[in-house]
C-alpha cells in the first residue's frame, strides 16, 4: 500500500469522518466507536478519530514479509532496518527529524519501530545482540503532529 505524505492512503485520509470511512472498509475489528480503531485491511490500518470523528492520524503496520508492506516513493518502508529505509528517502530528498522510536519525514509521515522485532527476523545471519532497528509502521499525518515544529 501506498501513503499518501500528510494525508493517509487512498482508503482513508486525515480529515475523513468515521461514517465515510467504514463505508469504504467496514467496521473495525478493535475499537468500534472509539477514539482509536484497528481495520481489516493488508496491512492492517490503525485510525486514530478526534472527538467529532474525523480522522487525525493513520497507521499501517508491517506485513512481516508475508503479506503487503507499506510504500512511498518507490521505496519499501516496513519490514527492513530502519538505518537503510531512512538512508533510501534521504538519498531521494526527504528531510526530517530523528524520534524516540524512529523517525519523522517532513513530508508528513513517520516510520518507526517499538523493538519487537529483531535483526534476526530480517537477516538470519545476524548477531542475537545486533541492535538494528526493523520498521514495524507508518505513522501519516501533517509532519507538525510528529514534532514540534
Amino acid at each position: 500500500m501506498n501513503i499518501i505524505p500528510g494525508r493517509g492512503v487512498a482508503l482513508v485520509e486525515v480529515g475523513d469522518a468515521r461514517a465515510r470511512v467504514e463505508a469504504r472498509i467496514g467496521e473495525p475489528v478493535h475499537g468500534p466507536g472509539r477514539s482509536r480503531a484497528v481495520y481489516r485491511t493488508d496491512p492492517t490500518l490503525v485510525i486514530c478519530y478526534l472527538p467529532d470523528d474525523t480522522v487525525e492520524l493513520v497507521e499501517l503496520g508491517h506485513g512481516a514479509g508475508t503479506r503487503a508492506e507499506v510504500h512511498f516513493d518507490g521505496v519499501q518502508l516496513t519490514w527492513r532496518f530502519l538505518d537503510e529505509v531512512v538512508a533510501e528517502l534521504t538519498a531521494l530528498g526527504h528531510t526530517g527529524t530523528e524520534t524516540d522510536i524512529g523517525y519523522a519525514f517532513r513530508a508528513g509521515f513517520a516510520i518507526w519501530s517499538m523493538g519487537s522485532r529483531q535483526a534476526t527476523d530480517l537477516d538470519p545471519e545476524a548477531d542475537e545482540d545486533d541492535e538494528r532497528a526493523v520498521v514495524e509502521g507508518v505513522s501519516v499525518a501533517p509532519y507538525s503532529y510528529f514534532t514540534e515544529d
